[in-house]
């Protein structure tokens, strides 16, 4: 799965991967439904983290479409609540 977080470029996440990005994402969810802006942080900052651990990035100059598109470490709260899926930001 090729995935971009914006501002920072592309990674290719490998698919076993995907079941503890989808834990983070309910975690950031949940915090985002609850409103409590301390917890976004820490769990957006997490998920991203998590992304560029496990992702392989890809050159600068890859045409590979993107499957799936992250908001920036210093997105607001509102900001990826409008990004939200119905599967949140990382679909199972």
């Amino acid at each position: 799965m090729i995935v971009r977080i914006m501002g920072e470029g592309q990674v290719e996440i490998s698919p076993d991967d995907i079941a503890v990005l989808n834990e983070l994402d309910t975690e950031l969810e949940s915090a985002i439904e609850s409103d409590d802006e301390p917890a976004f942080r820490v769990k957006l900052h997490a998920l991203l983290d998590k992304v560029r651990h496990v992702g392989k990035a890809l050159p600068d100059d890859s045409l590979a479409p993107s499957e799936l598109i992250l908001p920036p470490a210093d997105a607001s709260i509102e900001e990826v609540r409008e990004m939200l899926g119905d599967q949140g930001l990382i679909p199972g």
